[in-house]
């Protein structure tokens, strides 16, 4: 994975607002790339000075590892869980406007 990629998709994940989310494929189609799981894999090694708790699945779902702590922070911006599940047609950046 190139350097210009890595910048780009984290460049997105900076960008989200408090009390919004993308999925990973948002942000992968933001970022011109084919697969979500490339903005997963950068997620992973390179985001722990992003506000990466505002990316999750396509169903509104995190990972399980992460869910306490992701949607506790969630939580602090406003952007409230169904369960364990955040409803991306309402918190989605972009949904109302």
């Amino acid at each position: 994975m190139d350097d210009e990629t890595v910048e780009q998709v984290r460049a997105i994940v900076a960008s989200i607002p408090p009390g919004s989310v993308l999925s990973y494929g948002d942000v992968a189609e933001i970022a011109g790339l084919r697969s979500a799981r490339i903005v997963g894999r950068i997620m992973a090694e390179d985001s722990a000075d992003l506000p990466w708790h505002r990316v999750l699945r396509s169903n509104g779902t995190v990972a399980d590892h992460l869910r306490h702590r992701q949607l506790e922070l969630l939580r602090a911006e406003g952007v409230l869980a169904d369960g364990a599940r955040i409803n991306m047609r309402r918190y989605r950046w972009g949904a109302g406007e």
